[in-house]
């Protein structure tokens, strides 16, 4: 029976741990939906010394900037043979201007730094690592936003009219990292193939659920935390041709359109 323990089952990684399960895994991890206390050494330590394959979705720490999971179980994770996997984000190619990005892109020159150096020492010790761009799905997704009251069109002004980043279907995450399990070590964007503005995914998730889209407002106007201003200061598309080739990876919603419809 094959065993992979996950540091950080939230969103994304509860649901990875949900197909592995069906398929007969015994999956164990820390966090919300998670059956093991992060800071409890003796059962992590022993539910590692059981797994086969470890994955972590745990973010760097916002005040220290280091990997909790590294800082805390880094030397429990080294196995000859165990199979590594991180799931990172695209934020750690900074800015490109709305070029394209691939895996051989730099990192670590945005607003992502603590991430970036995060991914660089997951890679060092051969993980298979998840650069993954803004994630939606069940319950998250800007037709919760629009239903809630809560989505913005913001208007970021004439030298920004080309501003668009990519995103990825929660489900579309499962697929490539259970693609990956076979796969040798290394960074995969997994991405759709439709960078596009937000105000773009507003318009079609208003125009889906029959609704008006929000008046245009400019950042102050909307209220946007620091964290919001900085997402919509980048200007990124992210190429996906490494996890098709050799992951064999295919998006099951490959734009925002189908995932959207499918979530309706």
């Amino acid at each position: 029976m094959r065993t992979m323990f996950i540091f950080g089952m939230g969103y994304t990684a509860s649901r990875i741990a949900s197909v592995l399960s069906a398929r007969g895994w015994t999956v164990n991890g820390t966090g919300r939906h998670g059956d093991t206390a992060f800071d409890d050494t003796a059962a992590v330590r022993s539910a590692l010394s059981r797994a086969d394959h470890v994955l972590s979705s745990v973010p760097p720490d916002r005040a220290s900037g280091e990997d909790p999971v590294l800082a805390r179980y880094g030397g429990l994770i080294d196995h000859a043979g165990r199979w590594v996997g991180y799931l990172s984000s695209t934020g750690v190619y900074g800015d490109t201007g709305g070029a394209w990005a691939d895996e051989s892109a730099p990192i670590g020159t945005g607003r992502r730094a603590n991430r970036a150096a995060a991914d660089a020492v997951w890679l060092e010790r051969g993980a298979r690592v998840f650069r993954l761009p803004g994630i939606y799905g069940p319950g998250r997704s800007a037709l919760d936003r629009v239903r809630e009251g809560k989505a913005h069109r913001i208007d970021l002004g004439p030298g920004a009219q080309g501003q668009v980043f990519s995103r990825v279907h929660v489900d579309d995450i499962v697929t490539g990292v259970l693609a990956a399990l076979e796969a040798p070590a290394g960074a995969y964007n997994l991405a759709d193939d439709l960078p596009t503005s937000q105000n773009t995914v507003v318009e079609e998730a208003c125009r889906l659920l029959g609704r008006a889209p929000p008046p245009l407002m400019s950042p102050d106007e909307a209220g946007l935390s620091a964290m919001a201003r900085g997402f919509y200061a980048e200007n990124r598309r992210i190429a996906n041709g490494k996890a098709r080739r050799v992951l064999g990876w295919r998006p099951s919603y490959p734009t925002f359109r189908e995932g959207l419809a499918a979530l309706l």
